[in-house]
């Protein structure tokens, strides 16, 4: 089902180029406009050539630099400093756990991502426009 009207940019990090493609379908679906990257280097590239981003949706666990690394980049960026994460992670340990709730995440899926779960926080954060019908 696609929304009638475009929703928010998002930009999907993760190193499991299926797991990212297979995300970003089930998001452009109902109506967000997905950018990807397989990196924190790709990630930050992305962010500086798409300003819109509203939300970053970024795997924890990846081979150079892991999503703390991209958050705490972010909170170090005063324009982007309050953009929404999303972590996703196949196993996060507490110490992970503890570091993400203090760069202060906005939540921690872990892998295979519940995908209903998942559309309900973004319905809550990015409500869907609803047409008006004119008489």
């Amino acid at each position: 089902m696609s929304s009638a009207f475009p929703r928010q940019q998002l930009l999907l990090v993760d190193d499991e180029e299926d797991a990212l493609l297979e995300l970003a379908e089930l998001l452009e679906g109902v109506g967000f406009t997905c950018l990807t990257a397989t990196s924190v280097k790709g990630a930050l590239q992305q962010l500086t050539r798409y300003p819109d981003i509203a939300l970053v949706i970024t795997d924890l666990n990846m081979p150079e630099e892991t999503g703390i690394s991209l958050i705490k980049r972010l909170r170090e960026h005063t324009a982007r400093q309050h953009l929404p994460v999303i972590v996703t992670s196949g196993h996060a340990d507490m110490d992970a756990v503890s570091n993400l709730l203090r760069l202060q995440v906005l939540d921690l899926f872990r892998k295979p991502i519940y995908h209903v779960r998942l559309l309900e926080t973004l319905d809550n954060l990015f409500p869907q426009p609803r047409m008006h019908l004119v008489q």
